[in-house]
């Protein structure tokens, strides 16, 4: 069990029960004024309408107690969209609710996202984490927090982090994603300060709980689960629910993981206008409003000391409160469409929380001049050497996935890492992509930088709601919250001696995903010292990255470069001219630039080959120059065709250097199919030397 520790943080046990009212009327009211005056169909001015109304009815107590309790400044909580009591708790005001349901400035995210996700930095109490639309994905980030906290208290000796914790706040379907499970293994395999909390009332939208969780009843289903402490409660009852909260609160600041169940009833429709009585019958309906808590609470506070006038009179203060914060809501502008793609990516703006910047403990940038030391190495340990540098300096820099510990992953990337740099830093993840993506963006959230490995490029599909997640959410969160991290996987076919090694599952490129998500850096190399410099660059960069390194480069003799030094950084978006040429451009990048290179040489001077090195930025300018001098254009790239990234490139050429052209643009690809096993197949479907031959003899002889 995780040690207890003695620490100067304490954390009061008794209720404050005339605050806390006073809380979760605001709470009920503010849904209610939405609901009843400001939704569609209520009110007639479109500037004025709530688009989205999601209801806390019923939740509001659990809510506002859970609250109450988090009261260390480095708590944070995993929120998710029925969440805003909570987020009324720990700070955020009713005139930036109401500014997040209408979409203006001044609402935490200034417009860009609904209104019901939240994400809120700390204001001295519990963090509210950046809400995702994807059911359950707050749990892994959440268990990443956790671990974070852990890191910062323990490995880098920052006792004001000892003693916080990490909630992972949802409904009781959410029990049932991946995301869940990926957080629950996390946090009980390592004993991580983390609370599963969930509000439990029996249906996710209009399905029954016993189909979402056998039995309905995630908490009996858990109870024999390891290292997992269970607290089951009336979420209905105040006296109940406030003993067991601060309990499962207690017992996670001194022992580690737990779950809270907090049965609680759902008011209203899954959202604004929904029609319960379409899948609950009357009867049903009745209990559930039987059992409002704000009743409940009402006849706890009269019977423990406060008269009816001064509920009546906290109802008004909170009613007046909303008019006024409404009134001001109203009046605040309208987002600046000027400013709508911007905090995609990192600006000179420092976000306010996540990464090193907001803490001042980003590692500079070095230099993009190469010093070229020792003989030449391969790319596996180009990589491996540059990992163990930045490790050394950068005690932010976590680095973890699937075997990538004392085995040192399974392409060996990461031999010794562990030994060097201790486990804490270095370390084995389970067998969860999702999970393994998700704690990242928890960790980059608390400041610290991580490093996950995907074994091969095709394992990181589970993780792809995460990836998303991960790549929106500064611009989400109007730069409030960035996550800069690396993602490194390898990708593509293996070359062993007299032999190619490839099938469907770990042999795939498929890098052209990765350049439609918003908000990812996606570098590419194709050689050692490119690998190192890209490498290095987006472990001081402020963005998500994702690193692909192709297994035939990894350790074969064309990829291998003398390793440029410890300072060198590449930039993004700065592609290489690596054959200069007169009639015909190539762009293309990983292991088909050696291919390209391979064909080229039958026609010597005559084909200019672009390598781009990086995808998501890619060099324009030197790919649209290079096609005016040459007049003629093809793109080699191994991922499939039907959209693929060189048809950007392509449209790109055709749209700003069309009248410089002397002969149709070319592609010479991958077949869509999946990538075959034997060779003879192998041969078939890929990018062969001969193809691409073939296509520029074609282009030159146009």
């Amino acid at each position: 069990m995780r040690q207890n520790q003695q620490n100067s943080f304490t954390m009061t046990h008794s209720p404050d029960w005339r605050a806390l009212t006073r809380q979760a009327l605001l709470a009920r009211e503010l849904d209610q004024f939405e609901e009843q005056e400001l939704v569609a169909g209520k009110m007639t001015d479109p500037r004025r309408i709530v688009k989205y109304q999601f209801s806390a009815g019923g939740h509001e107590l659990v809510q506002t107690l859970l609250a109450d309790a988090l009261t260390h400044p480095h708590d944070a909580a995993g929120v998710y969209y029925r969440s805003r009591p909570f987020l009324l708790g720990i700070g955020l005001t009713v005139r930036e609710a109401l500014a997040g349901s209408l979409g203006r400035v001044g609402s935490e995210s200034e417009g860009r996202d609904a209104g019901v996700m939240h994400n809120l930095v700390s204001r001295g109490r519990a963090t509210a984490l950046p809400c995702g639309g994807d059911i359950g994905s707050q749990y892994s980030p959440s268990a990443g927090w956790a671990n974070a906290i852990r890191y910062r208290a323990r490995v880098l000796g920052q006792t004001d982090w000892e003693g916080a914790i990490a909630v992972g706040m949802g409904g009781d379907a959410s029990a049932a994603s991946n995301g869940f499970w990926a957080g629950l293994n996390i946090a009980t395999t390592q004993n991580l300060p983390m609370l599963f909390w969930i509000e439990d009332n029996q249906y996710g939208i209009s399905v029954p709980a016993h189909l979402q969780t056998p039995g309905g009843n995630i908490a009996a289903n858990l109870a024999a689960y390891g290292n997992l402490k269970i607290f089951d409660c009336d979420g209905v009852n105040p006296p109940a629910a406030a003993a067991a909260i601060y309990d499962a609160v207690r017992y996670v600041r001194e022992h580690g993981p737990a779950l809270a169940r907090l049965r609680v009833p759902r008011l209203q429709g899954h959202t604004y206008g929904e029609d319960q009585r379409a899948y609950k019958s009357e009867e049903l309906l009745e209990r559930e409003r039987a059992q409002d808590p704000i009743r409940h609470l009402r006849e706890f506070v009269l019977q423990n000391g406060m008269r009816a006038a001064e509920w009546d009179a906290l109802l008004a203060d909170v009613r007046a409160e909303i008019r006024a914060a409404w009134q001001e809501a109203v009046e605040l502008p309208a987002p600046d469409a000027a400013q709508a793609a911007r905090f995609v990516f990192a600006d000179e703006l420092a976000p306010l929380q996540g990464g090193l910047r907001p803490e001042g403990a980003q590692i500079a940038m070095g230099s993009a001049t190469p010093q070229p030391e020792g003989t030449r190495m391969n790319m596996l340990d180009a990589i491996r050497k540059t990992l163990e540098h930045e490790l050394r300096v950068n005690p932010r820099m976590l680095l973890f996935g699937e075997d990538v510990g004392p085995r040192g992953g399974v392409h060996r990337a990461t031999v010794g890492l562990q030994k060097e740099f201790g486990d804490a830093r270095v370390f084995d993840t389970s067998l969860n992509e999702e999970g393994i993506v998700g704690r990242a963006l928890g960790l980059a959230w608390a400041g610290l930088l991580p490093v996950p490995e995907i074994q091969f490029r095709k394992y990181a599909d589970p993780s792809q709601n995460q990836l998303d997640d991960i790549g929106t959410t500064r611009w989400r969160t109007a730069n409030k919250f960035a996550n800069p991290m690396v993602v490194r996987m390898p990708a593509g076919f293996a070359v062993k001696p007299f032999s190619v090694l490839s099938d469907p599952w770990h042999s795939p490129t498929n890098e052209a995903p990765y350049t439609h998500m918003v908000g990812w850096r996606v570098a590419f190399p194709s050689n050692a010292q490119d690998a190192v410099g890209l490498l290095r660059s987006a472990l001081r960069g402020d963005d998500p990255t994702i690193f692909i390194e192709h297994r035939a480069l990894l350790d074969t003799n064309h990829a291998r470069r003398p390793y440029p030094g410890d300072d060198f950084c590449l930039p993004f978006g700065v592609a290489a001219c690596v054959s200069p040429g007169d009639e015909l451009t190539v762009i293309t990048w990983g292991e088909c630039v050696y291919r390209c290179l391979d064909a080229a040489q039958a026609f010597p001077g005559r084909v200019e080959i672009v390598d781009l090195r990086t995808l998501i930025p890619w060099d324009r300018a030197l790919v649209l120059a290079s096609v005016k001098k040459t007049g003629k254009a093809m793109v080699v790239h191994e991922d499939l065709m039907t959209s693929g990234f060189g048809g950007e490139i392509i449209a790109t050429i055709a749209s700003e250097a069309f009248a410089d052209l002397d002969a149709p643009l070319e592609r010479v690809t991958a077949a869509d199919t999946p990538i075959p096993f034997h060779p003879n197949l192998f041969e078939a479907l890929l990018p062969t030397v001969e193809k691409i031959r073939a296509t520029m003899e074609r282009l030159l002889n146009f």
